[in-house]
């Protein structure tokens, strides 16, 4: 049988870019579709537009330092409008260079809703049909939204970035990175922030030492964060709400509100908490999980499996049960994140295109969440490597060079977690300023399988904060 193309992608985010521009060095006729802008949820409404986010919220705690420091400096106001414009000019310029990189490798670009019509056939938004011997399944994820009465009013991760202004107060529900992020972000735009998670500690599945920190750094900077709290409903604000005693969302002077919330009707949005509290606020953001994008895209009719969670079902070379079909990224739900998707397009091409059968390796992946104080990890947590064998725990939390002179509280956490029988280092947890940054390299250490002594051989760098690692001699306990 012929086929219009060697191979066609669904999606046009980092994984699917990935692997239709590498498909296409192999000689390959490839082509992609996507139905909204190219870059997906990393490029558009994810990693990079949050990452800048981030870079702007810092300039606040910047200028107090500064003024410890020495310099003379008068804090302003932050504008947002001024931010936003900018952000959004240069998520355009990077979505103009995933075009110019797909049309420099030869792929062709569909710009429409692409699903699948049988296992070798796809049919466009646009009316086309297309066949391909190859198919591969990236469109990622999307925000869940809970079914809460009066859910509709409030906004989610994907709106967050277009924003007109800022509300002066937002109420954020979830306890993951994503809300645990996008608080420090808008705390540190000069929004009063409120954060509601109905489990016993923000960041699960972290180490239980690390998150703690982050959280304790979190209120210590404002964030009024409620645990074991969740919304019971929420609606428009009414004027009545506003004049009694339910305002406490909402920023106050003479008794009345500075600003009335702009969102619902002019009033902002009435909260019901599992806690008791009613409260109104300017804005609501919901970051209770993502969902694989695999609805309405014709995979069950093609045979695809869909597991219990919305994902498509893959075996350890990204392929569906489907031969022609396979998947990679968030919609297969194993690893979210940006590049793990990368690392699953490059194998999916070493496997088919390459003749090279290559599985994903999903060990030991070094990851950060930048919420304020920053998390980075890569490894077994205390909680996880203790359950499989005994562990040593090395671990030092201090004030840091630059925030003890400064006159901040705030505190560094470094810890590794050892096993007592081959001394390799287990696990690897930084909480500190730029712990992305240093997560990255130590990752590299831990995935070599470096011993506990190799780290204890390598010379500090001095005075740095990573140095650290490298200078706990005594286990702060074992386990």
């Amino acid at each position: 049988m012929t086929f219009d193309y060697d191979l066609f992608v669904i999606g046009g985010g980092s994984g699917g870019v990935r692997a239709a521009r590498t498909a296409a060095a192999t000689g390959a006729k490839v082509g992609l579709a996507e139905e909204y802008r190219m870059g997906g949820t990393c490029v558009i409404r994810g990693c990079v537009p949050k990452k800048l986010m981030v870079f702007a919220s810092s300039f606040s705690e910047m200028f107090e330092d500064a003024r410890s420091y020495g310099w003379d400096l008068t804090d302003g106001p932050f504008h947002w409008p001024h931010f936003s414009e900018k952000l959004n000019s240069e998520l355009d310029r990077l979505e103009g260079i995933y075009r110019k990189l797909l049309d420099g490798s030869n792929v062709a670009i569909f710009d429409g809703r692409a699903s699948l019509k049988d296992p070798h056939t796809v049919a466009l938004s646009t009316g086309e049909e297309i066949t391909a011997k190859h198919i591969l399944v990236a469109t990622g994820g999307r925000p869940v939204v809970p079914e809460t009465p009066g859910a509709e009013l409030g906004i989610t991760s994907n709106e967050i970035f277009q924003l007109k202004e800022m509300p002066k107060s937002i109420l954020i529900i979830g306890g993951g990175y994503i809300a645990s992020e996008f608080a420090g972000i808008l705390n540190g735009l000069g929004v009063k922030v409120t954060q509601f998670y109905r489990g016993a500690q923000i960041l699960r599945g972290f180490d239980d030492e690390a998150r703690g920190l982050v959280a304790e750094g979190m209120r210590a900077k404002g964030i009024d964060l409620h645990l074991g709290t969740n919304i019971v409903e929420m609606r428009a604000a009414t004027e009545a709400d506003l004049s009694g005693d339910h305002s406490h969302g909402v920023p106050m002077e003479g008794g009345v509100p500075a600003q009335l919330p702009s969102k619902a009707a002019g009033h902002g949005i009435w909260v019901k908490a599992t806690n008791g509290t009613e409260k109104v606020y300017d804005q609501v953001m919901f970051a209770t999980g993502r969902a694989p994008n695999t609805s309405g895209i014709g995979l069950e009719e093609a045979g695809v499996e869909i597991g219990r969670r919305g994902e498509i079902v893959v075996d350890d070379y990204s392929q569906t049960r489907v031969p022609s079909i396979y998947a990679i990224g968030d919609v297969t739900n194993r690893v979210q994140l940006t590049p793990v998707a990368i690392r699953e397009g490059m194998a999916f091409v070493e496997t088919v295109f390459k003749g090279n059968p290559t599985p994903v390796d999903h060990h030991l992946i070094p990851s950060a969440v930048f919420t304020q104080p920053e998390l980075g990890t890569v490894g077994m947590t205390e909680e996880e490597a203790r359950e499989i064998e005994p562990v040593e725990i090395y671990c030092t939390s201090f004030k840091p060079m630059n925030h003890a002179f400064a006159g901040r509280d705030d505190r560094v956490l470094m810890k590794l977690v050892v096993s007592k029988e081959t001394r390799k280092v287990l696990g690897c947890h930084i909480v500190a300023d730029h712990a992305g940054e240093m997560i990255q390299l130590a990752g590299i250490a831990v995935k070599m399988g470096a011993t506990k002594e190799d780290f204890d051989r390598t010379v500090a760098v001095h005075p740095t904060m990573a140095e650290e690692l490298v200078t706990m001699k005594e286990p702060m306990r074992t386990a």
